[in-house]
């Protein structure tokens, strides 16, 4: 088995493969990368058991087998090549010899069948998904996915397709965000919960893709090809809430304000803050937003005053200024709406300016107690 690549070419590859390898593996055989040699077509896996993803590359051979080569070592000697031809020789002592301009170099590899097989999806169904519409819905929904082992659908971005659209979820029981498209549409209803994890991996590769993603899913398992990429994952198993429920359907008090300025209030103002509740009050009357934290253990307070145009009767809610300022960030618009009813009622935000037809984004923020 022998064949040759071009080194930056192959290192790009097998960078985004490498986001897939955990740090420590139950199993050895997955620190490294399965390499299965198709005459000129090179495919190159890496799996942690629940994600695996893999890339196939045009090179030059006219040999067929699998080998698993240790992903560590190998990304470690292609830095530090040169734009060149290497040629990869497999030998008969269990080594595979990588031949460059400047010498040679030998690794011990493992058999190919050793490593685990990708799951077959059978009669899955089928979605496909602009590259950059994809990338946008998890970049704008995954920061709010909560971390708690204990309630593991809550630890993933739902996903729910229809032929009226298609709409992302996310929430951590503090936070919620909803991003919806209408221009975007599956041919019938179907819904599964994807782990953080594919998804990051994902957002990452799509930013810079203008491919159409094909997802393709069953009860247990989801697949996305695009590219020369597949990547493979388990879903998480389990019934996400009713996230409707929560959402506030009536709230006749709206403030609308320049996020940018909003969002560099909240975080100046967040810095004097108690450390623990990370609390600020916003006091709202008339045309101005009065912005306020105060950490009473250690005398600090800050206040700041900014002008809005608010709708609605005069009021004070207590927010948790990280959740805001990740919202804040998140949001592109030049200007944004929150929405309230009552100090002790979740508020709404969402931008009003800067969004594509067809898109909506929904983002649910719980207000914390304030002390009086």
């Amino acid at each position: 088995m022998k064949f040759i690549v071009s080194s930056s070419y192959l290192l790009k590859q097998l960078q985004v493969l490498g986001s897939v390898i955990n740090s420590s593996n139950t199993l050895p055989i997955l620190d490294n990368f399965l390499f299965e040699l198709d005459n000129n077509e090179l495919t190159v896996s890496a799996s942690d058991l629940e994600t695996t993803m893999s890339a196939t590359l045009s090179i030059d051979s006219t040999s067929k087998g699998s080998v698993a080569v240790p992903a560590k070592l190998l990304l470690e000697i292609l830095k530090t090549f040169p734009e060149q031809p290497l040629t990869f020789t497999v030998e008969e002592n269990s080594t595979i010899e990588i031949s460059s301009n400047s010498g040679k170099y030998a690794l011990a590899y493992a058999p190919g069948e050793e490593f685990p097989k990708a799951v077959n999806l059978d009669e899955p169904s089928v979605t496909l998904v602009p590259a950059d519409v994809l990338a946008t819905a998890v970049s704008k929904t995954i920061f709010a996915a909560g971390n708690d082992d204990l309630r593991p659908v809550m630890s993933g971005v739902f996903f729910q397709f229809s032929p009226q659209g298609l709409t992302f979820v996310a929430t951590d029981a503090h936070k919620l965000v909803k991003y919806a498209r209408t221009d975007v549409t599956a041919s019938h209803v179907a819904d599964f919960i994807m782990p953080k994890k594919p998804l990051t991996i994902l957002k990452n590769i799509l930013a810079t893709s203008d491919a159409e993603v094909k997802i393709e899913y069953n009860d247990s398992n989801a697949t996305f090809s695009f590219d020369n990429y597949v990547l493979m994952c388990r879903l998480i198993d389990g019934k996400y809430p009713n996230y409707e429920a929560v959402i506030p359907k009536e709230n006749p008090n709206k403030l609308m304000i320049d996020r940018s300025q909003f969002l560099s209030s909240v975080r100046r103002v967040a810095i004097f803050s108690n450390k623990t509740t990370h609390q600020i009050r916003l006091k709202i009357a008339g045309a101005e937003l009065n912005v306020s934290a105060e950490d009473i253990d250690y005398s600090n307070k800050a206040e700041e005053r900014l002008t809005c145009d608010y709708q609605g009767d005069d009021m004070q809610i207590g927010y948790n200024s990280r959740f805001l300022t990740e919202m804040l960030t998140n949001l592109q618009s030049d200007m944004i709406m929150l929405e309230m009813s009552l100090p002790n009622r979740a508020g709404i935000l969402t931008p009003v300016d800067g969004l594509e037809e067809g898109e909506t984004v929904t983002m649910l923020v719980m207000p914390v107690m304030l002390n009086s």
